[in-house]
């Protein structure tokens, strides 16, 4: 399979798929995206017309895939073996998915809401929305708490999708309101998502761009 993956190495939803190709050990060609640069930027659209990304190319199956859960999915569908981020029992797959979705909806989404309003110029902030966020956030951390209380990974005693997921989110979610200090189980699994090779090999190659990351 030949694959290209289009991608900006600060993105938390292509920190998500990077994660999952390191995990696969599969092959691809890594093409970067620069929505300022209008070539770059119609690159994109021409295979996702909502120009996010990330998106993968399946040169050989000639078919573009948007969304990082889809891409993930779709990858252990054509590499059984490689990896199991994604259990083949649907029962089993439920909890995997399910945290999966958590953590997008729940960590990543609030995470960037803050991102977005520090990039607002002066007198179009949106104090209303970051204060949701953060409520959200706070709900949330409560939740992973609990949940590593008792287990190592996201979904149970094996590393999935939804670390791949969990990984970039609460990276993020760190920064713009620190969970370490007060939440001793959910910062000792981001200690142990930060270790993961196929993590730490992501955070290497986004740390010549983290000067980009407002605040």
């Amino acid at each position: 399979m030949s694959l290209i993956l289009y991608y900006h190495p600060l993105s938390s939803f292509c920190w998500k798929t990077l994660i999952a190709l390191y995990e696969y050990d599969i092959p691809f060609e890594p093409r970067l995206i620069d929505l300022g640069d209008p070539a770059s930027r119609a690159e994109l659209e021409r295979r996702w017309p909502f120009n996010k990304f990330p998106v993968i190319e399946d040169t050989e199956a000639g078919r573009s895939l948007p969304e990082s859960s889809i891409i993930i999915e779709y990858l252990g569908l054509r590499h059984p073996g490689k990896a199991a981020l994604v259990p083949r029992d649907p029962e089993l797959a439920l909890p995997v998915r399910l945290a999966d979705r958590f953590y997008d909806l729940q960590v990543q989404v609030p995470m960037q809401r803050i991102v977005a309003d520090r990039l607002r110029p002066a007198g179009q902030k949106d104090a209303l929305g970051v204060e949701r966020a953060r409520a959200t956030l706070g709900i949330a951390y409560s939740l992973v708490e609990r949940d590593m209380a008792s287990q190592p990974w996201a979904a149970g005693e094996s590393f999935s999708m939804a670390d791949c997921a969990a990984a970039p989110a609460l990276y993020y979610a760190d920064r713009v309101q620190p969970l370490r200090s007060d939440y001793p189980h959910a910062a000792a699994y981001l200690k142990r998502l930060e270790q993961r090779p196929s993590v730490a090999r992501v955070l290497r190659e986004a740390e010549p761009y983290f000067a980009m990351f407002p605040g």
